[in-house]
């Protein structure tokens, strides 16, 4: 328990993937526009994620090593084309705002990245529950964003008008640059907070030690 606990942890804030680890960013800034793709993205990530992360750790033991790459990669893709295929479906409207970024999960950093590093040596049930927590990171990370963006970018929120009439939006946050002004500064706030906590942890160990 107190294992997954720290997974949960891990993947919020210590290994957020966006803020942290610095990965998957090309689609953050790209979809962080409103909150409705935003959150259809970060479920098609989520789910692409845990599927893959307990596949592959449940057959870590018979992927020969030289091949791990590939075989994560045709797992990976499985999983995106089931997604794919069923937003497209049942919601053609997401489908078009999210275009092809559906289809390029299949190489996203993050789910590469915990599928070598965490999934290829932990048991399955570790594998579910760091693949729920790094969707979540990635998920909150998305929902911020756009939230900042949408809101004071176009005076609206799921695509509702929340500001005022009188409100002049600020185009620059819908922009590409607005994008990376909210990153960085979400960045920015993290490693401070995390760099805070370990200063204070180190203290608090120095009080014991003494």
């Amino acid at each position: 328990m107190k294992k997954r606990m720290q997974i949960l942890v891990n993947g919020i804030f210590k290994e957020n993937p966006v803020l942290v680890l610095v990965l998957g960013c090309c689609s953050v800034l790209a979809i962080s526009v409103t909150v409705k793709g935003s959150l259809g993205m970060g479920a098609a990530l989520t789910f692409v994620l845990v599927g893959s992360n307990v596949v592959i750790s449940a057959l870590r033991k018979i992927i020969p090593d030289k091949i791990r790459i590939a075989m994560f990669i045709v797992v990976i893709a499985g999983f995106v084309t089931c997604v794919d295929l069923s937003i497209q479906a049942f919601l053609p409207d997401l489908a078009n705002s999210l275009g092809v970024f559906i289809p390029l999960i299949v190489v996203n950093c993050i789910i590469l990245g915990r599928a070598e590093s965490f999934c290829y040596k932990n048991g399955v049930g570790a594998s579910f529950v760091d693949g729920i927590c790094q969707g979540i990171g990635y998920t909150v990370v998305l929902v911020i964003m756009c939230t900042v963006r949408e809101l004071l970018g176009a005076g609206t929120l799921m695509g509702i008008q929340i500001m005022p009439a009188s409100y002049t939006p600020a185009l620059m946050l819908v922009l590409p640059v607005g994008g990376f002004l909210c990153l960085g500064t979400l960045i920015a706030v993290m490693q401070w907070a995390l760099a805070k906590g370990e200063k204070k942890a180190a203290e608090k160990n120095e009080k014991e030690g003494n």
